[in-house]
């Protein structure tokens, strides 16, 4: 056993110490603390709380610390809330981007609408559950109190599919109309399968992203239009996180009249820019392209958007394709959005907004555009992955 002082919480969600001169993190300890622990490398298991945080309080899952799904149950709100906003401003600074930092908006509304359950089978029956921390093994559980309501079942249908079909994962999406449910296997598709649908009562059951089986189509409300989900379709985790990274779009936006929203996914925020806004969208997932544009078609009120199935990656809007916008958001993956960035730094697009999930690729990106005579409007943390180490970002640039 090792004795260690903790000096401050690390980006992942763990305590830091140093042992023998390099640094060592340990999950579910908290900064102030002295600990005993087990050292492995650069990691060590907590074994003993010999002085304990004053900001340390009781998780609320009985599940904390096996299951690998939250990192922080066990510190104090305002600490965490701080934490939180510090991963961008740290992220900012290690790009030489000096801001200011709006506080961090609380975006976990009324839970996950969204989970995938790893399903394995033994003799001795089905499991389904997260995995556990730091581990590829499953922790079994039978609820998860950070999921909306309308997904309790989940775990029970979960081990189900897994009953039919053995190991798999299986994604549940809540939507208006019943949960979504996608399982990732390599076993073929089955009547019994199928038949979940309906002994469930869910929406729609797909097969590795292709719908099996549909009793009502799983539909959600985005402005003023109605959206079919694609089977499989990214959505923001929450329902309070979608609806507060929106309106910081489209208060950012301002007056803009011909905007382009790249990395559209199922256009979350283009079926809203469309209000009052005549829009270019684009996405290289085909099936999210496909939702969006039959969404337009059957909204009223909205100006024109134009939906293109297009690889932002390996294809970027030039700096030519964009000097007729007046604004541009874009919301890439974690991996951020680099070679758009570097031609919208060489455009003469008036206002950027940028939307992330990832500190570290948002700062990079922020660089890029500031390096071409873009300025930092302003930033805004928003928590819609509680209790873990992910905070997404709005941010405004104006040139």
């Amino acid at each position: 056993m090792t004795k260690l002082k903790l000096t401050e919480m690390g980006r992942h969600g763990e305590a830091v110490s140093e042992a023998g001169g390099r640094p060592v993190y340990v999950p579910y300890a908290l900064p102030g603390e002295v600990i005993e622990a087990e050292l492995s490398g650069s990691h060590a298991s907590l074994r003993q709380i010999l002085i304990p945080s004053p900001e340390r309080i009781d998780p609320f899952c009985p599940h904390f610390g096996q299951c690998g799904g939250c990192q922080i149950q066990h510190w104090q709100a305002e600490a965490y809330r701080q934490w939180k906003r510090d991963l961008l401003m740290t992220a900012l600074r290690n790009q030489g981007v000096e801001a200011e930092v709006e506080p961090l908006i609380d975006a976990q509304g009324e839970g996950r609408r969204r989970a995938t359950f790893r399903v394995a089978t033994s003799a001795d029956g089905v499991i389904a559950g997260f995995n556990a921390a730091r581990s590829h093994a499953i922790h079994p559980l039978d609820n998860c109190p950070i999921l909306v309501p309308a997904l309790k079942s989940a775990p029970d249908i979960a081990r189900h599919v897994g009953g039919v079909i053995g190991a798999c994962d299986v994604a549940f999406t809540a939507s208006e109309t019943g949960i979504d449910v996608d399982v990732a296997t390599a076993r073929k598709p089955t009547a019994a399968l199928a038949a979940i649908v309906h002994s469930e009562n869910l929406a729609r059951l797909s097969l590795n992203h292709e719908p099996l089986a549909t009793r009502i189509a799983p539909e959600i409300t985005i402005g003023k239009a109605r959206l079919r989900l694609p089977a499989g379709a990214f959505l923001q985790a929450t329902k309070a996180g979608e609806e507060t990274l929106a309106s910081l779009v489209v208060e950012n936006m301002g007056k803009a009249k011909r905007v382009a929203d790249l990395f559209c996914g199922v256009g979350v925020f283009a079926l809203r820019l469309a209000a009052s806004s005549q829009v270019f969208a684009a996405d290289s997932d085909k099936a999210s392209i496909a939702a969006l544009a039959e969404a337009v078609r059957n909204a009223r009120s909205l100006k024109p958007i134009e939906a293109k199935v297009r690889d932002l990656f390996r294809e970027p809007l030039m700096a030519r394709e964009l000097k007729d916008l007046d604004a541009v958001v874009f919301d890439p993956p974690r991996a951020g959005a680099e070679a758009q960035a570097r031609q919208l730094a060489k455009s003469t697009v008036k206002t950027v907004i940028a939307v992330s999930c990832d500190p570290a690729s948002f700062a990079r990106d922020a660089r890029l555009l500031i390096e071409g005579g873009y300025r930092l409007m302003r930033a805004t943390p928003v928590d819609q992955f509680a209790f873990t180490a992910h905070v997404e970002t709005v941010a405004l640039f104006k040139r």
